[in-house]
């Protein structure tokens, strides 16, 4: 088993490109001069992501309008990210990272304790990222209620 990464405020986040519910490719380098907040989650359309997720979409006119794109990263087919956009109505980008190599730079896939079990998963995680490309806050093994809240907060939102 491979050591997993742990980011921490100051590094340089990890570049990527990965389709998005529409298959448009995005990278981070595209949002160099913005602020990101990138969200990782284990599985579109299961109650807890779904939960963060509208929460996100609900904080993202106030997270824009303070200077910060969301994105939001699962292991989940395009397809299925289409569906949970148009489902749920989110606005933001949903990126599909099937084979987790995006997960694993951020340190959010790994060992997990998961009910009692010691599994190998997403661990929910998320990043906010400055225009330069740079670590500002990395949140590791968040619950989903409440997360968006606590983010907004330590962002001044």
């Amino acid at each position: 088993m491979t050591e997993r990464v742990i980011l921490e405020p100051g590094m340089p986040a990890p570049s990527f490109t990965l389709p998005d519910q529409d298959g448009v490719e995005r990278s981070l380098a595209d949002y160099r001069g913005q602020k990101v907040v990138l969200f990782f989650y284990p599985e579109a359309m299961t109650p807890a992501c779904t939960k963060e997720a509208c929460e996100f979409q609900e904080s993202s006119a106030p997270l824009e309008a303070a200077g910060y794109r969301v994105l939001g990263v699962s292991r989940d087919a395009v397809e299925r990210l289409r569906r949970f956009a148009d489902r749920d109505a989110l606005e933001y980008p949903l990126l599909s990272d099937p084979d987790t190599a995006v997960h694993r730079a951020y340190g959010a896939f790994g060992t997990k304790n998961s009910y009692g079990r010691i599994i190998e998963g997403v661990i929910r995680s998320t990043f906010v990222i400055d225009a330069e490309g740079k670590i500002e806050h990395a949140l590791y093994n968040i619950k989903a209620t409440g997360h968006v809240a606590r983010v907004t907060k330590l962002l001044g939102v």
